[in-house]
């Protein structure tokens, strides 16, 4: 009221010719909102023009209404819940929107890398309104609301104290707190008896308490201390600005002089300006000739909310939204019938004052040491970016933001308690005593991260059994992970927890630390090393017919060749049957050495690779996986099983396996026996697990089962942590250093004891003899045997003088002869050889044919 007045005295003063005069009619609402509405119906039936406030934005939510229906401008300049706007279109808002501000919050946190952090608001519209605008600020730099506190207007000192000692024994340690300042007030008197205003916690404050922060007692500053706020930044100190809180501080003591001294608020400055608006407004609707004169209507006195509706409203409506001037709170200019946004200043509580530690330019230059107009350039949040903090108890390094433990409170750290499978976990519970004692690979390996972290974590081992003492099931691997982040019974958990898209949906693994996969193991098929095909299996098929047609195309050459020396038909069979294994032996052509000289090259080669082959064949047992892929495994109906209370038996049905096919195992030597048995017996045929688990079994039962099939990738073994846990990356971190540095494979080497026999997987087989292995010999002795072929033929026909002279009498016939004629001559000469040769082999079979003693002549 005492800036509302000074408002008026100050513009009329310097407009003393204005034609126009604001007058104020004063009505107070009780900080009720059934009273500012009965106000406001009293106002608008007497024909005000205006109405300023209310000042509270649930009054307001309801005022705003009224002025919408009497078609009178509503003006607040202290009502900031951003879901007042857009509502009508006769509200205005002088002020600006708590909407604003969450953006330099934002900044705040993601300078300083909170991850998380807890809003504390108040339970009325000012209170609920922003949470909407700050839990997307927030999201936008990677913050996490983990928990909303709402808290009412008029809580008792013993609720307050209650709340802030649930969210104390919480992991968080940024407080985001918007409420009124006596509500305000009374949150931090009951935080610093509690000893969270001390060194590791800190506090950010909004404008609500920030612009009223001199008005607050003592007591309650004293609380306060290193908490940082924001308030909309005024204009550098004027004349004008400095005049008026001169004047201002004056009249204010005069009238309260009960009240401590303390500067004019932003929300004061607001309120000053809005009436200059008003009142500028006013005149121009004056100097328009448009007459300020309500036309009052005819009012129902029956009607509880009749009011008359105004004919000047929308044209004064108008001119305020047009209005634009400097004035001691900045620039005044309506954009959407609110103010526009202005920078934010970022202050530190220090003593009885407000220390400025930064200023928040939005929306893209983020914020800076000092204001300068001319800075341009990406947005860039930095801790650098602000000056010197003082934080709560009197740290100046900047807290983490979380605690662990928390109020003393260990973090409760879930293990797995089955019958089997434990060869990497082991945990022993003592039911006397319910001592619990946790040992084994994965065991090792947290202990060894937890060391690495640059603070201390203390912790206890809790057990999480799957089943009950009669046998049945309780939970599995995804309901431990589900009870994580539900943080009753447990805070973490560790084991061989696969890392799954549904398990990441409400729970956050850290970076794994053993590898991922699944495959399979089937029992061992040993290769008869005694049957009556053995002696064709060195070699392939393709390799043998090759061998065949090179056998008969060089003996056919040979014969050819053989042809030229040795005439009688008998020594042309018997030199194709023996050369082969006697190669070269009586022969003078150098051509026939020759061909008989590559081919013996092969032929020995041949002969030894295959000798050595069948050798390891008859010496060696060859392995074979009894059933070689998936597809046949679901086509032949065969049973497959896997861990009780693992992920596999979706990931089976997924592959296409039948549900009644799936049978689970709660220990290695049951998987064995049902391995044994196979599908025909009531077993399995193929046991899936995922790859350490797989190995370790092949250790174990070695000779027995080998891998089958290709891995299927998915992720390795993580440790489990509720969602948006903050210390989940700082053990990623540590994962990845302790495995750049070699430790992780030296805990495994340490703990995974030498297998006593040699994985199937290594044991030597033979392999068969492919055609790619000769292909260059083959080649070879092809190209030498048609070379010789075609220079034998030459040198025949050369030195044949009845081919010459009978080529010559051709030569000299077809120079004289028709070609019919010489059509003719052909066939009898082709007729007159096909004889030649079909009595040539009339000799050769005579020879093979028996005599009358029965016996052959070779």
């Amino acid at each position: 009221m005492s800036c509302l007045s000074r408002a008026l005295e100050d513009f009329y003063s310097l407009h003393g010719d204005y034609k126009t005069k604001l007058v104020l009619n004063v009505r107070d609402s009780n900080d009720m909102v059934i009273d500012a509405a009965a106000a406001a119906v009293e106002l608008l039936r007497k024909g005000v023009d205006a109405i300023i406030g209310p000042q509270k934005s649930e009054q307001a939510n309801f005022v705003m209404d009224l002025g919408d229906r009497a078609h009178v401008p509503i003006i607040s300049f202290s009502a900031t819940s951003p879901s007042l706007i857009p509502r009508t279109r006769y509200f205005i808002r002088t002020a600006q929107s708590d909407a604003n501000q969450v953006g330099a919050i934002a900044s705040i946190c993601k300078a300083f890398q909170f991850s998380q952090a807890v809003v504390i608001y108040e339970d009325t519209e000012f209170g609920n309104g922003i949470l909407p605008n700050m839990a997307n600020a927030l999201q936008d730099v990677n913050t996490r609301i983990s928990y909303r506190s709402v808290m009412p207007r008029t809580a008792s000192d013993d609720a307050i104290y209650g709340e802030l000692y649930k969210m104390m024994t919480m992991q968080t340690r940024v407080f985001v707190v918007h409420t009124s300042q006596s509500l305000g007030g009374r949150i931090f008197l009951k935080a610093k008896e509690l000893g969270m205003m001390s060194s590791g916690y800190a506090w950010i404050v909004t404008n609500g308490i920030t612009d009223l922060f001199d008005l607050m007692d003592l007591d309650v500053i004293e609380a306060m201390q290193g908490v940082l706020g924001v308030k909309p930044l005024l204009p550098l100190e004027s004349q004008e600005r400095k005049s008026f809180a001169l004047r201002w501080i004056r009249s204010f003591m005069l009238d309260n002089h009960h009240v401590r001294p303390a500067e004019v608020s932003v929300f004061g400055c607001w309120a000053y300006d809005t009436m200059w608006a008003l009142a500028m407004a006013a005149e121009t609707l004056e100097n328009t000739g448009k007459k300020v004169l309500k036309s009052v209507a005819h009012v129902d006195p029956q009607g509880p909310f009749t009011i008359p509706v105004s004919e000047t409203g929308p044209l004064l409506l108008d001119a305020i939204l047009a209005t634009r001037f400097t004035g001691i709170s900045g620039e005044f200019h309506l954009e959407n019938g609110q103010l526009t946004q202005t920078r934010y200043q970022i202050v530190n509580i220090v003593g009885t004052a407000q220390r400025e530690v930064g200023i928040w330019v939005p929306p893209y230059h983020g914020v800076h040491r000092e204001l300068n107009p001319n800075v341009t350039g990406p947005y860039h949040i930095t801790k650098e970016k602000f000056k010197s903090i003082i934080w709560p108890g009197d740290s100046t390094t900047a807290p983490r933001g979380w605690e662990v433990p928390v109020s003393g409170k260990k973090l409760r750290i879930g293990v797995p308690v089955k019958p089997g499978f434990n060869e990497f976990l082991q945990v022993e519970l003592n039911h006397a005593t319910n001592a619990i004692t946790v040992s084994g690979y994965y065991k090792e390996i947290f202990d060894s991260v937890m060391a690495a972290l640059p603070y201390a974590v203390p912790h206890e081992f809790v057990p999480y059994p799957f089943f009950n003492p009669d046998g049945s099931r309780i939970g599995n691997y995804s309901d431990l992970v589900y009870q994580v982040s539900l943080q009753e019974k447990y805070d973490a958990a560790l084991g061989d927890i696969t890392i799954t898209a549904n398990r990441s949906i409400y729970a956050d693994f850290t970076l794994p630390y053993a590898e991922g996969g699944i495959t399979s193991v089937v029992p061992i098929k040993y290769e008869d090393e005694n049957g009556m095909s053995t002696f064709t299996q060195p070699l392939t098929k393709e390799l043998w017919l090759t061998t065949a047609l090179f056998y008969t195309s060089t003996a056919l050459a040979v014969w050819i060749i053989a042809r030229r020396i040795a005439d009688p038909p008998g020594q042309h069979a018997g030199l194709i049957a023996y050369f082969p294994f006697f190669p070269g032996e009586g022969f003078q052509s150098n051509l026939l050495c020759l061909v008989l000289v590559t081919w013996a090259l092969v032929a020995s080669l041949l002969n030894s690779t295959y000798t050595a082959s069948l050798s390891s064949r008859l010496t060696l047992q060859r392995l074979q996986p009894s059933i070689m892929d998936v597809t046949k495994l679901i086509r032949n109906g065969k049973n497959v099983g896997c861990q009780e209370g693992s992920f596999l038996v979706d990931y089976l049905k997924w592959l296409g396996f039948d549900e009644s096919k799936i049978k689970t195992f709660m220990s290695a030597d049951a998987v064995d026996e049902a391995l044994t048995l196979g599908s025909e017996y009531g077993g399995i045929s193929a046991f899936y697990d995922v790859l350490p688990h797989i190995r370790y079994f092949l250790v174990e039962y070695c000779q027995k089962y080998m891998m089958m099939g290709p891995i299927h990738r998915t992720d390795g073994f993580a440790f489990v942590f509720p969602k948006g846990s903050p210390i989940v990356a700082d053990v990623s971190r540590a994962i990845v250093q302790l495995t750049e540095d070699g430790k992780i494979q030296e805990i495994d080497q340490l703990l995974s004891a030498d297998p006593q026999c040699a994985s199937p997987d290594s044991f030597s087989s033979a392999t068969r003899v492919t055609l790619r292995s000769f292909v260059v010999l083959f080649a070879i002795t092809g190209c030498v045997t048609l070379a010789c072929l075609i220079i034998s033929l030459f040198l025949h026909l050369r030195t044949n003088t009845e081919f010459i002279q009978r080529m010559s009498e051709l030569k000299a016939n077809l120079c004289s002869r028709s070609f019919p004629q010489i059509m003719s001559d052909f066939k009898a000469l082709l007729r007159q050889r096909l004889g030649s040769f079909f009595g040539y082999l009339k000799q050769i079979k005579h020879l093979f044919r028996p005599n009358a003693t029965g016996d052959s002549d070779h």
